[in-house]
């Protein structure tokens, strides 16, 4: 019997997902307007302070507008809601939803040369004296323990593991907060459908000699060919997808 952790999950965390779920599956329009806070403790069977915490974290995450001694109101996520959202918008009840799939393909093939690019530029201005993520020495050790790795791994959910691990080397010598920031935020939404990806991401995890290719130009300080090399790896993923909806 495989067991799994369990989580510990607090009640208000419990009406937070259920609130944002609904607002964010449309059953809750934007501009509608909830219950009182009352109305929503009895219904949920919970105490006042745990809807209000959950409330306090819709208003944070975009969801909602909660105004003292006024209704609070469902807004409209796509214009207020941040990346945090993104990992209950790519699998809803377990089933992954396509669209926000290849939105997230399509953000890491505009992204993921940048990253490249500036990872290039942050090792060839790097001085020759300094020592730290942009050593030259370091940077390929490091690219080829990561490459070793993906190319001696069979599972292809672990192969996509191994690719991250790559994203993050090439984020941490690039060393963009903003761009760390939203690479944390497409793994996050991208990594609980690793299983149902795993089909369309084959075309870029066992592309091991796309990934040297890539580790070669950053390693050198060829900010372009960086970029080239980068778009090579990520296009046949996105491609597949967008094949795989038929173009839509």
């Amino acid at each position: 019997m495989a067991l799994q952790p369990v989580v510990k999950r607090s009640v208000s965390a419990d009406v937070f997902e259920q609130i944002a779920a609904d607002v964010l599956s449309g059953e809750l329009a934007p501009g509608a307007t909830l219950p009182s806070e009352r109305q929503l403790a009895e219904a949920l069977g919970v105490s006042r302070p745990a809807v209000r915490e959950a409330l306090q974290r819709l208003a944070a995450a975009g969801l909602v507008a909660v105004r003292q001694g006024d209704a609070t109101t469902v807004l409209d996520y796509r214009r207020g809601a941040g990346l945090e959202v993104l990992p209950r918008l790519l699998v809803r009840s377990g089933v992954l939803e396509p669209t926000v799939a290849r939105s997230i393909l399509e953000a890491r093939l505009h992204n993921g040369p940048k990253i490249a690019e500036l990872a290039a530029e942050a090792v060839a201005r790097r001085p020759p004296e300094t020592a730290g993520s942009t050593d030259p020495d370091q940077v390929r050790a490091e690219f080829d323990r990561l490459i070793e790795a993906l190319a001696a791994e069979a599972d292809p959910i672990a192969k996509q593991r191994h690719a991250l691990a790559y994203w993050d080397h090439v984020v941490d010598t690039a060393d963009s907060i903003v761009f760390g920031l939203m690479f944390n935020m497409l793994r996050a939404a991208y990594e609980p459908a690793l299983a149902a990806l795993a089909p369309i991401m084959s075309a870029e995890v066992d592309n091991t000699a796309g990934y040297r290719d890539l580790a070669a130009a950053i390693v050198a300080g060829r900010p372009k060919q960086a970029a080239k090399q980068a778009r090579a790896l990520l296009e046949p993923a996105t491609n597949a997808l967008i094949s795989a909806l038929g173009g839509a």
